[in-house]
């Protein structure tokens, strides 16, 4: 479903991600650890191709096609979704508004509102005043209506406490199982992994990615050892 063979990527003509290679199968989950700076959101940015994020080398292929160069709206076609770190605020855009863009079918939607505590914001504008955990709700909304073949989620439990983590990855696991989806998941906390199963995951640490390894095994090397010596017990990485 996604290939990235030696990525390389620069931000503001600064190395970021050294010879990225990646693989995640249709219906598969990967989980991807590391501590700030190590690169992880700008893996995510560089697959969506936003500005700023600039490929110097290596493919990302995406459903068996090449996608280098293609636009953001182009590869959200193609059925790329993403989950921001920090969702943006849109003044004067109803949630309702984008709901109904992203779905013609009022039910569905009454229906996931009401599951992800959402009803009492959807006719407010898009993010403005919610507080961290309804963002993350909101953004998980969106995100399931848009109904991409391959979520990508920047640290969906960043700033949300323990009972929105739990609406929400029941939700999420729900959506992957259900319709067979793909996702690479970013996280710190590892909480996400109460809830959906991921198959794999590795760790990006300096710019560079370990070896694959069972994720719940990495987040118990990491809270023990902490990252850099977690990768240097995985093979694979230097």
């Amino acid at each position: 479903m996604l290939e990235i063979k030696n990525l390389n990527v620069e931000v503001a003509d600064r190395p970021v991600l050294k010879n990225i290679n990646l693989t995640i199968d249709k219906g598969e989950v990967m989980v991807l650890f590391g501590p700030n700076g190590s690169g992880k959101s700008s893996l995510i940015k560089a697959i969506m191709g936003f500005d700023g994020f600039a490929v110097k080398g290596g493919e990302i292929v995406y459903d068996g096609k090449v996608i280098n160069g293609l636009p953001t709206n182009e590869r959200v076609k193609m059925g790329l979704g993403i989950m921001y770190q920090h969702p943006p605020k849109i003044r004067g855009v109803k949630l309702r508004q984008i709901s109904r863009y992203l779905s013609k079918d009022d039910k569905k939607i009454e229906t996931l509102a009401d599951r992800l505590s959402l009803k009492g914001l959807i006719d407010r504008d898009v993010n403005m005043g919610f507080s961290g955990g309804e963002m993350k709700r909101s953004e998980l909304f969106q995100l399931s209506l848009q109904d991409p073949d391959m979520l990508l989620l920047d640290e969906p439990e960043s700033g949300v406490d323990l009972e929105n983590i739990s609406i929400m990855g029941q939700v999420l696991d729900e959506f992957l199982k259900e319709k067979h989806k793909s996702a690479l998941i970013i996280t710190h906390t590892g909480y996400i992994l109460d809830y959906v199963d991921a198959d794999k995951g590795q760790v990006l640490f300096d710019g560079k990615l370990s070896s694959v390894e069972n994720p719940r095994e990495i987040l118990k090397c990491v809270g023990q050892s902490g990252y850099e010596e977690c990768v240097r017990c995985m093979t694979g990485c230097y």
